[in-house]
C-alpha cells in the first residue's frame, strides 16, 4: 500500500489490486477510512470529524492527481506523491 501523502498525522494511500469504485485510504490514529475519489464521500470506516474534513478538502484540491494515481495502481505502476495539506 503505497503512501502518496502525509500531513497532520494523517497517512493517505492507494492499494494496488483494490476494488472499485476508485478510492483512497486515510489513516489517522489507527483508524482507517475509504473515500471515493469521484464523489469524495466515505465508503467505509471512520476517522474523527476534524481530520475527515481536512482529508476531504485536500482530496477536492487534488482529485485529478488522485485519479491519476488510481489508474497507475490499476496498472501496477509506481505511484507519485501528492503535495500534503499546508
Amino acid at each position: 500500500m503505497p503512501t502518496i501523502s502525509m500531513f497532520r498525522g494523517i497517512k493517505i494511500y492507494i492499494n494496488w489490486n483494490d476494488h472499485m469504485p476508485p478510492h483512497f485510504h486515510a489513516v489517522y490514529a489507527g483508524q482507517d477510512v475509504l473515500i471515493s475519489i469521484n464523489e469524495l464521500e466515505v465508503i467505509e470506516g471512520d476517522i474523527p470529524s476534524k481530520q475527515l474534513k481536512m482529508v476531504i478538502g485536500w482530496a477536492a484540491f487534488h482529485q485529478t492527481e488522485l485519479l491519476e494515481n488510481w489508474e497507475l495502481a490499476v496498472k501496477h505502476m509506481d505511484l507519485f506523491s501528492i503535495e500534503p495539506l499546508q
